[in-house]
């Protein structure tokens, strides 16, 4: 059953809503996805934060030409429910529930295996749940990867979980007026040209992340980030893998995706010129050529 918070949300942001737009329980979470085209591989697009399934808006549809693509709202984003963590129902946030959802997701519409496409903190993501569950995993598309930075390396320290927990309220409250005040920049940063982002469209990922009690949420997930060691257990990857950097990406600086495609044992690397952050975003035919020439490298 969708939420109160869900149906507020369908009724005020419907340009994020189409006819295929769904959602599915998965593992306590209420999960917004959409589905399109038919055949092998099954192709997973995961976001990146404080974003949403419209990052793939320019994309999602060109891919689906040629084979299955698959997106979905991360939990703490977009439409997918909000539910406070809980050992009853199995609610967490944390980086390796976050992978077990994207493997349940893959298997509960049908399939035994995808090729995850991950931007920024997507991309950490589907590294992580490759390196968890290689046998439900085709290759990797990583674009932006925060693998050496940022959300993979950042932690919790342990002895202060407990009181940050203890202050929830207090904090939560901090964050909503921190990425409230900050949000607008903060997105425009991801592009190397900012006229390439529309004001309507800033508007309204703003709108996908800010629903119901975001900020929480947001928390939550939040505290439960710790080091994943990606850059320790990646050479053990067996898996093809795709490495996207924009040209000026300053949110993951490039040097840091051709460390990752040096290190990364069978991969390629791809510099998408003229952009930041987010290649489906502001050269999405470089990028869906990038991705097609990747799956016909993987079904082969």
């Amino acid at each position: 059953m969708i939420g109160q918070e869900q149906q507020s949300a369908q009724k005020t942001n419907k340009k994020q809503l189409s006819t295929d737009s769904c959602f599915i329980e998965i593992n306590g979470f209420n999960v917004h996805y959409r589905m399109a085209g038919s055949g092998e591989p099954l192709v997973v697009l995961l976001h990146g934060s404080f974003l949403s399934i419209r990052s793939w808006r320019n994309v999602f549809e060109r891919l689906a030409e040629t084979t299955t693509v698959l997106a979905f709202d991360r939990p703490a984003f977009g439409l997918t429910s909000r539910p406070l963590p809980s050992k009853e129902t199995g609610v967490s946030y944390t980086p390796e529930a976050q992978s077990d959802l994207v493997i349940e997701l893959i298997k509960q519409l049908g399939f035994r295996k995808a090729v995850l496409v991950g931007n920024s903190t997507g991309g950490t993501l589907a590294l992580l749940t490759a390196l968890r569950s290689p046998q439900h995993v085709e290759g990797l598309v990583l674009a932006g990867a925060m693998i050496y930075s940022g959300y993979a390396t950042s932690e919790v320290p342990a002895l202060m979980k407990p009181a940050m927990k203890a202050l929830t309220p207090l904090f939560s409250r901090l964050m909503k007026f921190l990425i409230t005040k900050l949000y607008d920049k903060n997105i425009r940063g991801f592009w190397h040209n900012k006229e390439r982002l529309g004001d309507d469209v800033l508007a309204s990922f703003r709108s996908d992340l800010m629903v119901g009690d975001w900020s929480r949420t947001f928390w939550e997930l939040f505290l439960e980030t710790h080091h994943l060691r990606l850059d320790e257990r990646l050479k053990t990857m067996s898996l093809p893998s795709m490495v996207i950097t924009g040209e000026y990406d300053l949110t993951v600086k490039t040097e840091e995706s051709f460390r990752l495609a040096r290190e990364l044992p069978d991969a390629e690397l791809v510099v998408v010129p003229d952009c930041g952050h987010l290649p489906q975003e502001e050269q999405p035919e470089a990028f869906v050529v990038a991705v097609r020439n990747f799956l016909n490298r993987v079904v082969e």
